[in-house]
Protein backbone atom coordinates (compact mmCIF):
# COMPACT_ATOMS: atom_id res chain seq x y z
CA UNK A 1 0.00 0.00 0.00
CA UNK A 2 1.34 3.35 -1.22
CA UNK A 3 0.11 6.87 -0.34
CA UNK A 4 0.81 10.34 -2.00
CA UNK A 5 1.85 12.22 1.09
CA UNK A 6 4.20 15.19 -0.81
CA UNK A 7 1.70 16.08 -4.07
CA UNK A 8 4.83 15.27 -6.01
CA UNK A 9 3.07 12.16 -7.27
CA UNK A 10 5.92 9.92 -5.26
CA UNK A 11 4.63 6.74 -4.19
CA UNK A 12 5.46 6.64 -0.29
CA UNK A 13 6.03 3.21 0.80
CA UNK A 14 3.61 1.56 3.82
CA UNK A 15 5.48 -0.99 5.83
CA UNK A 16 2.38 -2.98 7.72
CA UNK A 17 3.33 -4.52 11.20
CA UNK A 18 1.35 -6.95 12.71
CA UNK A 19 0.99 -8.90 15.58
CA UNK A 20 -2.00 -11.16 17.73
CA UNK A 21 -2.44 -7.91 19.50
CA UNK A 22 -1.81 -5.63 17.55
CA UNK A 23 -1.63 -3.82 13.78
CA UNK A 24 -0.30 -0.66 12.66
CA UNK A 25 1.03 0.87 9.24
CA UNK A 26 3.80 2.79 9.15
CA UNK A 27 5.30 5.79 6.57
CA UNK A 28 7.32 8.85 6.11
CA UNK A 29 5.41 12.14 5.93
CA UNK A 30 6.56 15.27 4.21
CA UNK A 31 3.47 17.52 4.03
CA UNK A 32 4.32 19.05 7.40
CA UNK A 33 7.13 21.71 7.84
CA UNK A 34 9.61 18.65 8.23
CA UNK A 35 9.98 14.75 7.81
CA UNK A 36 7.74 12.71 10.12
CA UNK A 37 6.50 9.48 10.64
CA UNK A 38 3.02 8.76 10.73
CA UNK A 39 1.65 5.79 12.52
CA UNK A 40 -1.58 4.67 11.70
CA UNK A 41 -3.42 1.69 14.10
CA UNK A 42 -5.34 -0.51 11.37
CA UNK A 43 -8.32 -1.69 13.79
CA UNK A 44 -9.20 2.03 14.50
CA UNK A 45 -7.83 4.33 11.99
CA UNK A 46 -6.86 6.68 14.72
CA UNK A 47 -3.02 8.10 13.54
CA UNK A 48 -0.37 10.18 15.28
CA UNK A 49 2.61 12.16 13.67
CA UNK A 50 6.13 11.97 15.29
CA UNK A 51 8.81 14.41 14.46
CA UNK A 52 12.54 13.35 14.44
CA UNK A 53 12.42 14.61 17.80
CA UNK A 54 9.61 12.86 19.30
CA UNK A 55 11.23 9.89 17.91
CA UNK A 56 14.59 10.83 19.37
CA UNK A 57 12.86 10.86 23.03
CA UNK A 58 11.25 7.60 22.05
CA UNK A 59 14.63 5.54 21.57
CA UNK A 60 15.39 6.61 24.50
CA UNK A 61 12.64 5.59 26.72
CA UNK A 62 12.82 2.31 28.35
CA UNK A 63 10.37 -0.60 28.22
CA UNK A 64 9.08 0.22 30.93
CA UNK A 65 8.53 3.64 30.63
CA UNK A 66 5.90 1.89 27.69
CA UNK A 67 3.90 0.27 30.20
CA UNK A 68 1.32 2.58 30.55
CA UNK A 69 0.82 3.19 27.32
CA UNK A 70 0.71 -0.77 25.98
CA UNK A 71 -2.02 -1.81 28.64
CA UNK A 72 -4.82 -3.45 26.95
CA UNK A 73 -7.62 -2.62 29.80
CA UNK A 74 -7.37 1.60 28.25
CA UNK A 75 -8.28 0.27 25.01
CA UNK A 76 -11.84 -0.88 26.42
CA UNK A 77 -12.73 2.62 28.41
CA UNK A 78 -14.12 5.83 27.34
CA UNK A 79 -11.78 8.56 26.13
CA UNK A 80 -10.29 10.77 29.07
CA UNK A 81 -12.70 13.91 27.70
CA UNK A 82 -16.12 11.24 28.03
CA UNK A 83 -16.49 11.31 24.20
Amino acid sequence: MSRDSTGDGAQRPTLRLISEFAAVEIERDDSGNGPRLLIRDVRSGRCILLDPLELSALAWARHDDLLPLIDPSRFDRPSRNGA
